[in-house]
């Protein structure tokens, strides 16, 4: 039966006169609450919550000696007591309490859901049921009672994902979660061999989910890519790699994982929205129009797609792209990538006030290396550089051996000439730590030239250039080469960053400038910004502890 029929058909099961004793007040009661499941499949969530709460009126207006009578009497015959012979289950009022609370979470309305969620006595809730406490629990703040629902999810369930990223995420460490396991109940006795191979990599993907949710990004990345050579075609393992390596900035590889993704589930929508964002970043517009086109064509109102409209626009109308930004917030306002790129698309409108305030949005849900770095960058714009110096410190402590926090650091130093020597050895460190990282690289070239080292500037960049073909190399060292007035030697690596992308943004911006200077004409206007200092008298003991 269509959604459409199911409607016109619930509006006249409620709209009948029916009969007025207590088998007719308990097949109105019913009615009403099928026709509530119909209005909330068509997301009709207001109207549905008005026939769920009449259908709770007219329960509990039968006299409960009558409500069990009716039961009984469905028990025996099979069938309702109705003269229509509708075969209606017993009404169940704490299915109902749940269906209310989900309308309300769908409206937005947590702290009602809650309410209702918590009228639903605990021994009868359900796995779904727990889940949803758990959420709303989060939601509201209070972690405690959140881990108790996630814990007896898992009780109930050891294999319910969600409960087990929520618990990584709120603290839970591997050898906790084994402990849960091992209180689990285990009917069959002896677990079989197959068994114990499917305990032995749950547990390892318990412990990835806690490397990531602690930012050990680089011990998570190799549990998951372990898994990989277990479960070659898993897409939720590809997608969770792929999202973890566009996090540390290992743009090609998440970009790779993530159309492997879409190559076995073409529907795909999970992290579609970051996977946008990658190819934007690349400046791939033939690729992100694809991916739009067939993301609208999935499902139009996803939080996903709306983050990948604003990816799409932010080249031609930076406010549209803010209005669909602001749009997947509306979806959904516990969606992590719209506040990213709602943050990042304030910084580029000048507006970093406001994009203060979308990365400490993005951080209470569940901070990562990328809302640190937008506030950075937003208290920097808004030359409140000692709460830049905190937030980079920050992120620092709490990913330790993360290369892209020491350059954090290293970035809040280099805006001022006296932190230029801190931040080198900010920058050394962090290429020290992962020797791969192109970004330091690239911030330490600048901090040569900066300083008037343009020699050491472009040995450093050609001794990576040897090891990694990347167009930001090329434009770096065209930008190093225009600026020393080697002019043919500038125009050569902007050909070379134009060959491996063609789509390179930076690369034809290089070029317009490099033709002004062919005919003589300065690109540049003089700037002189020393105001914002990064100094902190007190900062050079914490910054020794932090190297």
């Amino acid at each position: 039966m269509s959604k459409a029929v199911s409607l016109r058909w619930g509006c006249f099961l409620v709209s009948s006169a029916g009969a007025v004793n207590d088998a007719g007040m308990s097949m109105k009661a019913e009615s009403l609450v099928l026709h509530g499941d119909a209005l909330y499949g068509e997301k009709e969530f207001r109207r549905a919550l008005n026939a769920y709460k009449q259908g709770m009126q007219y329960s509990r207006s039968i006299p409960r000696q009558a409500t069990s009578n009716i039961r009984s009497s469905v028990s025996a015959t099979g069938r309702s007591p109705s003269p229509n012979s509708l075969n209606l289950l017993p009404f169940n009022e704490n299915e109902v309490k749940f269906k209310i609370a989900l309308c309300h979470s769908a409206l937005c309305e947590h702290r009602e859901a809650l309410q209702e969620m918590e009228g639903i006595p605990s021994k009868v809730r359900s796995l779904k049921m727990n889940l949803m406490l758990g959420k709303l629990y989060r939601i509201s703040r209070n972690s405690r009672s959140a881990v108790v629902c996630y814990k007896e999810c898992l009780r109930q369930c050891p294999y319910v994902f969600e409960a087990i990223t929520a618990l990584a995420e709120m603290g839970l460490s591997a050898k906790e979660f084994s402990l849960l396991f091992s209180q689990a109940p285990n009917r069959g006795g002896k677990l079989p061999s197959d068994s114990v191979d499917a305990q032995r990599w749950w547990n390892r993907y318990v412990e990835a989910q806690c490397c990531i949710a602690s930012h050990d990004y680089k011990g998570g990345l190799d549990i998951y890519l372990e898994l990989m050579q277990r479960f070659p075609n898993n897409v939720h393992i590809l997608l969770e790699i792929a999202k973890v390596e566009a996090i540390i900035g290992r743009n090609d590889e998440a970009i790779m994982n993530f159309e492997k993704a879409r190559l076995i589930d073409p529907n795909i929508m999970t992290y579609m929205d970051e996977y946008a964002i990658l190819l934007k970043t690349k400046s791939d517009y033939i690729k992100l129009n694809k991916l739009v086109h067939d993301m609208l064509h999935i499902d139009p109102a996803r939080p996903e797609t709306c983050v990948a409209l604003a990816a799409m626009w932010e080249r031609k109308d930076e406010r549209k792209a803010l209005t669909y930004a602001e749009k997947s917030l509306r979806v959904d306002d516990r969606h992590i990538t719209g506040y990213i790129m709602k943050g990042n698309l304030h910084l580029s409108l000048n507006r970093p006030d406001m994009a203060v305030t979308d990365f400490r949005g993005a951080q209470e849900l569940r901070a990562d290396l990328r809302s640190y770095q937008g506030l950075v960058r937003a208290y920097l714009a808004l030359a409140k550089c000692k709460d830049a110096l905190f937030t980079a410190r920050e992120a620092m402590k709490v990913m330790h051996q993360s290369a892209k926090a020491l350059k954090l650091v290293g970035d809040v130093h280099a805006i001022s000439s006296s932190g230029r020597e801190k931040a080198r050895k900010f920058y050394e460190s962090a290429i020290r730590l992962e020797p791969g990282f192109l970004g330091a690289a690239l911030a330490l070239a600048d901090l040569h030239v900066a300083e008037g080292r343009n020699r050491e500037a472009v040995m450093l960049l050609e001794r990576y250039l040897r090891q990694w073909a990347d167009d930001s190399l090329h434009i770096k060292l065209a930008q190093v080469f225009a600026a020393t007035n080697m002019l043919s030697d500038a125009l050569s690596h902007y050909q070379s960053a134009l060959r491996i992308n063609p789509q390179n943004e930076a690369a034809k911006k290089g070029l317009e400038r490099l033709e002004k200077q062919m005919k003589g004409v300065d690109p540049d206007a003089p700037e002189e910004d020393e105001d914002n200092e990064a100094d902190d008298i007190d900062a050079d003991q914490d910054d020794a502890e932090l190297l």
